[in-house]
């Protein structure tokens, strides 16, 4: 277990909110700021991270799911609704699954249960890249990957400041993340995932595509299905108003 940095805001219930590799707690800024008025919003740098350690070795999903436990421990949370995106997501999976009984609502956006069989080849080209040329190595791409070639074009102080965030993740950290995201594989296990779930889709993401969101929403008993059609793979960041919306409402309905 890895203590994690993490920001709490707001009262009520508690939501946790988890980044995408490369990203930190900032990334949630807009969602934090809604849902604050309305819940404690507890965000966390995963491990590797932001303000978070950068332990040694590889990491796994599960013991990413852990951290987060033990940051619900600390604060003396005893269920968390989770939002989850991209990594934040697979690691919602992971949680969902050792965890049920520590989750309240789960909101699975630009995410997948698995890559298929040339998804470890393509994780470990990515390791590989960073190993070999830091983190400037595959900076461009992730923005490519990230935002929609409309909103790369539209704002691209939002596009820097996102870059920048890649470029200052450690190294390390983001290599031993990519090792957790390589052995993602848990289709099989979406049917025993009990909570009430929305999964977030965006129509333009090419990283975790629709289909991939589809294939989720099918094996998650009784959860529902959104796609935000113009977003790419940082759908928060990207078509914030709507994100929130989905998000908030979501979590308010009976």
């Amino acid at each position: 277990m890895t203590p994690l940095h993490h920001l709490v805001e707001g009262r009520g219930e508690p939501v946790v909110l988890v980044h995408a590799i490369g990203c930190d707690h900032r990334m949630w800024d807009s969602l934090a700021s809604d849902l604050a008025a309305r819940y404690r919003v507890v965000r966390v740098d995963v491990r590797g991270h932001g303000e978070s350690p950068v332990p040694p070795g590889e990491y796994s999903l599960k013991a990413l799911a852990e951290d987060v436990l033990a940051v619900l421990d600390g604060l003396k949370i005893e269920k968390a609704h989770w939002v989850g995106l991209s990594m934040g997501g697979m690691i919602g999976q992971a949680f969902a699954l050792a965890h049920p009984d520590r989750l309240g609502r789960l909101v699975l956006a630009n995410t997948t249960s698995g890559y298929g069989p040339d998804g470890p080849k393509m994780w470990e080209a990515r390791m590989k890249a960073v190993r070999d040329g830091g983190m400037a190595a595959i900076a461009e791409l992730v923005m490519q990957r990230y935002f929609s070639d409309a909103f790369r074009e539209r704002h691209p102080e939002v596009v820097a400041r996102m870059k920048e965030r890649v470029l200052t993740t450690p190294a390390k950290g983001y290599i031993s993340c990519c090792a957790a995201i390589r052995d993602l594989d848990s289709t099989a296990e979406l049917g025993a995932i009990r909570a009430r779930t929305l999964v977030i889709a965006g129509g333009k993401d090419a990283g975790t595509p629709p289909s991939m969101s589809e294939i989720i929403a099918t094996r998650i008993p009784g959860s529902q299905l959104a796609v935000l059609a113009e977003a790419a793979h940082l759908s928060a960041v990207e078509a914030p108003e709507e994100f929130n919306t989905l998000v908030g409402n979501f979590l308010a309905s009976p």
